[in-house]
């Protein structure tokens, strides 16, 4: 039996040029690229998160990634 899900994957700039990742399992289908790019531009402005590399300085990508698993096999109870 195959099971789909999805992820939201957040990815932002910081201050050494580096990537920083953010990743949230099933997002709301109503989401939308303004409302998403409007929270990231919220977790920059307020330095909500920082990293190794420093502070979180801009957003860099979005991305809601659907993964599709197929079950081939359950072993006997």
């Amino acid at each position: 039996m195959a099971t789909t899900t999805q992820t939201l994957r957040l990815v932002f700039r910081n201050q050494t040029g580096g990537n920083v990742t953010i990743t949230l399992d099933n997002p709301k289908d109503t989401l939308t690229a303004a409302e998403i790019e409007a929270a990231m531009d919220l977790v920059v402005a307020r330095n909500v998160f920082s990293s190794i590399g420093g502070d979180l300085v801009a957003k860099q990508d979005i991305r809601i990634i659907d993964t599709t698993t197929n079950d081939l096999y359950n072993p006997p109870a």
